[in-house]
């Protein structure tokens, strides 16, 4: 992310893409309320918000489940993984994988160079470049006004990428209209991860744990002139976190 086939790295360029560390299903109906936000002071309660994760959310796991669908069947996976995610502060990410099937190429050439670019991804000083904050986008309240997403009061604003990359997208986010934590994130990533594919549309969907926007579920969908259309699904559960001052 040698047998006698060859590496198929225009899909495994695709999955990076569609999982590098940000997607999510858009969920229920939006409803306007009339509460109203100033966007400057927003803005600085998002940054203020993932700031403190990165602070005091010390080390973390989860367990994820991968599966990767081929063409029009969201039906049948063309293959699956699921792993243990283990992250220390100022270390990174590692993986252990729990069980895997389907197709061997995919997951030679697919998902485990997904977890490897991941673990490049989340190393120190790469890390900060991924984050949704004002540092790595422009951002513009959408509207004045909260939506309700999955139960919270959310506020919409759109973000564009002050860089081009694979895993940056140009969409929306939706923080919560009390703290400011991340709720969602959907857009197309401003750069194609090959020649021979379209970028990547990707969706992450957050839920909050013990106060930290934390990953529940992510999908990504990327069309390639060699192998059609790719959808990468990832689902996130079982966290323990360890954070700064907890006993």
């Amino acid at each position: 992310m040698r047998s006698l086939f060859i590496p198929n790295r225009p899909l495994q360029r695709i999955i990076h893409a569609c999982a590098g560390g940000f997607l999510s299903l858009c969920a229920g109906t939006a409803t306007i309320s009339s509460q109203q936000v100033d966007s400057a002071l927003l803005i600085q309660k998002i940054d203020a918000a993932v700031q403190a994760r990165a602070e005091d959310v010390l080390s973390f796991t989860d367990v994820e489940h991968y599966v990767v669908f081929r063409g029009d069947d969201e039906t049948h996976a063309a293959a699956e993984m699921t792993v243990t995610d283990t992250y220390h502060k100022g270390v990174g990410k590692s993986y252990t994988i729990l069980s895997e099937s389907g197709s061997a190429i995919i997951l030679k050439f697919g998902l485990h160079p997904l977890l490897d670019n991941e673990q490049e991804i989340n190393q120190p000083g790469n890390v900060e470049k991924s984050w949704f904050v004002s540092a790595n986008y422009d951002m513009k309240l959408k509207q004045l006004g909260t939506v309700s997403l999955n139960g919270r009061d959310c506020y919409v604003v759109d973000i564009k990428a002050k860089r081009k990359a694979p895993n940056a997208i140009d969409g929306s986010i939706w923080v919560d209209a009390r703290d400011g934590t991340l709720a969602q994130i959907d857009g197309v990533a401003t750069e194609s991860a090959s020649a021979l594919s379209g970028a990547a549309h990707m969706m992450r969907e957050y839920v909050n744990v013990n106060g930290y926007s934390m990953a529940r579920h992510a999908r990504a969908e990327s069309t390639s002139m060699l192998f059609g259309r790719t959808v990468v699904v990832i689902d996130y559960s079982d966290y323990q976190l360890q954070l700064k001052g907890a006993k």
